[in-house]
């Protein structure tokens, strides 16, 4: 099978983030809603939902899931993201991966994983190394 290398950038476009529980010394667990603009070899539209936990000193774990509906290379379709990541108080890094089966139309049979790296501030980028199973 051959592994494909897709790079490019993310954009926010819309960030809804609530606390859902307060911890100690200002430690919290929060939910955000967030949609981002993808451009470059992935070419669409993300919609993601992450479970942060921040600690007191405010950098933070996050876990999500996330939705392309786009392009990647010359195929388009959309599917399903496993995130995991950190933020240090001024940059979000995070590791991604493809949920099995959650490719439609043209990237059904999509895997792979990657990562984004989010200086904090709209802009991330990001990459993705795939194959079709």
């Amino acid at each position: 099978m051959d592994t494909h290398h897709a790079q490019g950038t993310f954009e926010l476009q819309a960030w809804d983030e609530n606390p859902y529980l307060e911890l100690e010394d200002g430690a919290k667990l929060t939910r955000a809603s967030v949609e981002q603009r993808f451009s470059g070899d992935l070419d669409g539209d993300g919609q993601v939902e992450w479970l942060m936990c921040y600690a007191d000193d405010g950098t933070a774990r996050f876990v999500g899931l996330q939705r392309f509906s786009g392009r990647l290379g010359d195929r388009s379709g959309s599917f399903v993201l496993e995130t995991q990541g950190t933020f240090d108080g001024g940059k979000a890094t995070g590791r991604w991966s493809v949920i099995p089966k959650s490719g439609t139309d043209e990237l059904r049979g999509l895997a792979g994983d990657g990562g984004f790296a989010a200086p904090h501030g709209p802009k991330a980028d990001v990459e993705l190394d795939y194959r079709f199973e």
